[in-house]
């Protein structure tokens, strides 16, 4: 009894009992003021310390974690084996001027210089190995250097995917943006103070925790069988923990819990995009079988995350701080560590246990190892009472039940649609006022991404303003039609939403079609261009002003206006400026489809422009853990509308890339960590048909968003892409239709209205007449399901007197509707599937044909890349033949019986005249098919191969190309 009470004093008066031990030896090497890098002394010879082995602890650890006690501690039994151990010691934020300020990228950029302050010491490659968050920095900055410089990454209970740490199966939108909210009210403004911290980690295992309170009571009375534990017992009581720094934690919780973007790649170290993807040198990574705090299920997944690596795992039937500490650690892990050093620079054998890692669980479904972690923890549990297990059972399942039944989609989504709905034609919205919205909530958030830089709200405001200024200094005023011809590039959506702060329509000309042709139709009055196309926007004959490039002095002659001259603190604002005073009916902007006389204007309110992205934020259910890739110029519908505008109104980041390398895709994906990439036609082809590249491994992208992507390009893109899916949007060219196909079931469908767009009808359409077609009360006539029509898109009463000539006393007395110019089918299910443009159809000799069911059986061909139709005139009269045309995909081929197999399943009507085989099919800027050339050839082959249809409409036979001019001579 009197040994119970001796060793209870003394633990009240200094915290524990006096061990006598001793921390390992070692020097202060080099110190900065967010860390200091410690080298333990090793007995070996100079020049002959062995390969040196950076040792990076957690934020909320001491370094001393490697140092516990003698017999577990971390350098010692590393020098013991022949290793240099160094150590960085980050130190006690909270005893340190400053080192609450900390971001997250100071401590990063710490374990990178310690890299580079070892490998300058030794002259050898540096072995860099972490514990939990330690590891996530060993992560990070490899991944920041390009693992230039490192031997191996070594990582003990790192998680890499934090959804996997969420537990009970609870969704996981509604987990981070809870976690979301806990850091904007909490984590950033203030530090977690050490306390704080080893109380959280107590309570990620609480009855663990009482238990050894109670073991230690227990055996006061035998000091000798405390004292090799004590160090480690007083180490996790308290002397181990420290403060998080407020900075730190908040961009941890933002990046890598709320956003997973160790996992998706696309986190930002000092404005610089960093991803796993780039780390190559070979990695270890220890998984504790039963560890709480760093399940399996979110420590494997780096085999996925860095797919360029070469990924080991070493399992264990240990907790969070086994791992590391402790006897399993001194048997196993470290003496594990000294090997695999060994066999990386020695190849010495692989340590028995040490297997390649696949990145998923052993049951293959991806989440955590549930039976081992509770039969674990059910061991533990009886020990403190059955009843308050069932207790706390009950509760989680009705937890479970009562979220599960809430839709993760649904939160994100139904906002979104309600504030669609509110939207009139005098409600206050642009891409401006979104943009301000964005800029005021989250000011430091990513806005958009470009050339490996990350650009924040804030800053973004600042340059949009100062070009407003600029713009205002040159006469530019509200309602005024602006041209802005630029490459898709930052000035680019900079200056597209200065046009629209401002209150200007901006009118996006394209680069390859008719500068001087689109200008006049869309009434420009100056244009806006970037260096690269200011000779072609002069063609204009208009004022031009000169945007991008840099303010570095240059001269772009006196035709033009540098707008990077301005000063904008210089200029002052007109009395009659107010900033976003676009209303919802306002013309916003002015687009341009077609070609040559076929040159369509598309006026785009900003009301449809609000419409459009809302709708595909909500269909897409884009968050501010998103990043949309954007390649597609600014100039196309699908870029303002979708890829932009669904980014902005998601709060999404935009990654932005001026133009489409398939060489480069998958880097680009990997490093601003996209999980959403636009795309418009065929652009998808490239990367679909290129040879498979390590970033497409365990690839971070779940939906491709666009619209016009050919049947057999959307299948082969969701089988060699899976699970990412293929998100197909219409817009209409009039009128506020929006259609998407959500399922994606059915490939090549329109889908169904979104809700919170107009709603839509077809009716019967006289094509000769170019009118609907009214019956006997003089309303239109509705087509059944299967019939052909025009599209209508039904006009707000209040805003059909701002449209351009509305349809009145459609199906009913006083009501207004738009044609979208577009001939439409519904399906028995619902689904509406667009037939073709009316601009599209061919007048042959049997009357209108369309051109796209003719493509479709064509695209859905294996052996066909591409296909198109389109009419050919082959006499003096009016009439057209529908020709098609196909490219094949390489190592295919396409004979005459498959042809007639697939395209005698059309109507007559319907089946091309003839198909010819070609090498190439000329596509725009924005990959769209161009017909120009194909019609200008007619039915000549010159090369080519043809397949005509016979007489009988029967079968295609194969014309050779002598045969099939002399046909075409016949013909004529």
């Amino acid at each position: 009894m009197g040994a119970v009470a001796q060793n209870a004093l003394e633990v009240a008066r200094f915290g524990g009992l006096e061990t006598g031990e001793e921390p390992s030896q070692h020097l202060v090497v080099a110190q900065t003021r967010t860390h200091r890098l410690l080298r333990y002394l090793t007995d070996a010879p100079e020049g002959d310390t062995g390969s040196p082995v950076v040792l990076v602890p957690p934020l909320m650890l001491t370094s001393d974690v490697y140092d516990v006690a003698p017999a577990t501690s971390a350098v010692r039994i590393l020098r013991e084996l022949g290793k240099d151990p160094w150590v960085v010691d980050f130190g006690a934020p909270e005893r340190q001027e400053g080192g609450l300020e900390r971001t997250l990228a100071d401590h990063v950029l710490a374990v990178s210089a310690a890299v580079d302050e070892v490998r300058k010491r030794t002259k050898r490659r540096v072995h860099l190995a972490g514990y939990s968050q330690g590891g996530m920095f060993c992560y990070q900055a490899a991944a920041y250097r390009r693992s230039k410089g490192l031997a191996s990454l070594i990582a003990f209970g790192s998680p890499v995917d934090t959804r996997g740490v969420i537990p009970f199966g609870l969704p996981e939108e509604v987990v981070a943006r809870a976690a979301g909210t806990l850091l904007e009210r909490t984590f950033g403004r203030q530090a977690v103070p050490a306390w704080l911290s080893r109380t959280g980690f107590r309570l990620l295992d609480p009855v663990k925790a009482v238990r050894q309170q109670i073991d230690f009571v227990m055996a006061l009375h035998d000091r000798e069988a405390l004292l090799p534990r004590e160090r480690q017992r007083r180490f996790l009581q308290g002397e181990g923990f420290v403060a998080w720094p407020g900075p730190a934690l908040a961009e941890f919780m933002r990046q890598f819990v709320v956003h997973n973007r160790m996992l998706s790649g696309g986190f930002v170290i000092e404005d610089r995009l960093v991803t796993l993807a780039d780390i190559t040198c070979p990695v270890l990574v220890y998984v504790g079988e039963v560890d709480e705090i760093a399940p399996p299920a979110a420590v494997r997944p780096i085999a996925r995350a860095a797919p360029r690596a070469e990924v080991f795992e070493r399992p264990l039937r240990a907790g969070h701080f086994g791992l590391v500490v402790g006897s399993q650690a001194s048997t196993t892990t470290w003496p594990e560590v000294a090997a695999w050093v060994a066999h990386v620079d020695d190849d010495a054998p692989l340590p028995d246990g040490v297997v390649p890692s696949t990145g998923e669980q052993p049951d293959g479904d991806g989440r955590p190892a549930l039976p081992a972690r509770a039969g674990h923890g059910l061991g533990l549990a009886t020990q403190v009472g059955v009843g308050a297990a069932r207790s706390v059972a009950r509760t989680a399942t009705g937890t479970i039940d009562t979220m599960r039944a809430v839709s993760a989609e649904a939160l994100v989504a139904l906002p979104r649609l309600a504030r669609m709905e509110q939207v009139r034609p005098r409600t206050r919205i642009s891409l401006g006022s979104l943009l301000d919205e964005q800029a005021e909530r989250a000011p430091e958030g990513i806005l958009f991404l470009f050339e490996d830089r990350a650009h924040t709200h804030e800053r973004a405001k600042h340059r949009v303003d100062s070009v407003v200024k600029g713009l205002l200094s040159q006469g530019v005023r509200q309602g005024e039609h602006v041209g802005v011809l630029m490459a898709m590039r930052p000035s680019a959506l900079v200056t597209v939403a200065a046009l629209n702060r401002l209150g200007a329509v901006a009118v996006l000309l394209r680069p390859d079609g008719s500068v001087p042709l689109e200008a006049e139709l869309g009434g420009v009055t100056r244009i806006v261009a970037d260096p690269e196309h200011m000779e072609r926007a002069q063609c204009a004959g208009v004022p031009v002003l000169v945007l991008g490039g840099g303010a570095a002095p240059r001269d772009l002659g006196d035709e033009v206006f540098d707008l990077e001259r301005i000063d904008p603190e210089s200029v002052e604002l007109p009395g009659w400026y107010r900033a976003n005073p676009g209303r919802a009916r306002d013309l916003a902007f002015i687009l341009f489809t077609g070609e040559g006389e076929r040159t369509r204007v598309n006026r785009i309110t900003n009301r449809r422009w609000a419409l459009s992205a809302f709708g595909t934020a909500s269909a897409a259910t884009l968050g501010d853990g998103d990043t949309v890739y954007v390649v597609t110029p600014v100039y196309h519908p699908s870029a303002l509308l979708t890829g932009l505008g669904g980014a902005i109104a998601g709060g999404s980041r935009i990654a932005m890339a001026a133009s489409f390398d398939p060489t480069t895709f998958w880097d680009e994906v990997r490093r601003y960590g996209v999980t959403v990439a636009s795309y418009t036609w065929t652009m998808l082809r490239e990367i679909e048909q290129a040879p498979p590249h390590p970033g497409e491994r365990h690839h971070p992208v779940r939906l491709f968003i666009g619209s016009g992507m050919p049947l057999g390009l959307w299948r082969r893109v969701e089988e060699r892409f899976a699970p990412a899916r293929v998100l197909e949007f219409y817009a209409s060219p009039q009128g506020e239709a929006i259609l998407v196909n959500v399922s994606g079931k059915k490939r090549g469908a329109g889908g169904r209205p979104l809700p919170g767009s107009a709603e839509v009808r077809i009716a019967e359409w006289d094509l000769e007449e170019g009118r609907l077609a009214t019956g006997r009360n003089g309303f239109a006539r509705r087509c059944e399901a299967g019939g052909t029509g025009m599209l209508l898109a039904r006009l707000d009463p209040s805003a059909a007197a701002a449209a351009e000539a509305p349809l009145r006393g459609v199906f009913a007395r006083d009501d207004a509707w738009v044609s979208t110019g577009d001939l439409f089918r519904r399906d028995e299910d619902g689904e509406l599937w667009l037939v073709d443009p009316l601009s599209g159809l061919v007048r042959t000799s049997r009357g209108f044909v369309p051109t796209r069911p003719a493509r479709a059986v064509l695209e859905d061909l294996d052996a066909v890349d591409l296909a198109v139709a389109y009419g050919v005139r082959t006499g003096t009269g009016s009439a057209e033949k529908l020709v098609a045309a196909v490219t094949l995909r390489a190592g295919h081929d396409l004979d005459a019986a498959e042809l007639t197999e697939a395209l005698l399943a059309l109507d007559p009507p319907l089946r091309p005249a003839a198909v010819r085989i070609v090498d190439r099919i000329p596509v725009t800027t924005w990959y769209r098919p161009v017909l120009i050339e194909l019609r200008k050839a007619g039915l000549k082959a010159d090369g080519d191969r043809l397949l005509r249809l016979n007489a009988r409409e029967t079968a295609y036979t194969e014309r050779s190309a002598a045969g099939a001019r002399t046909a075409a001579q016949a013909t004529a």
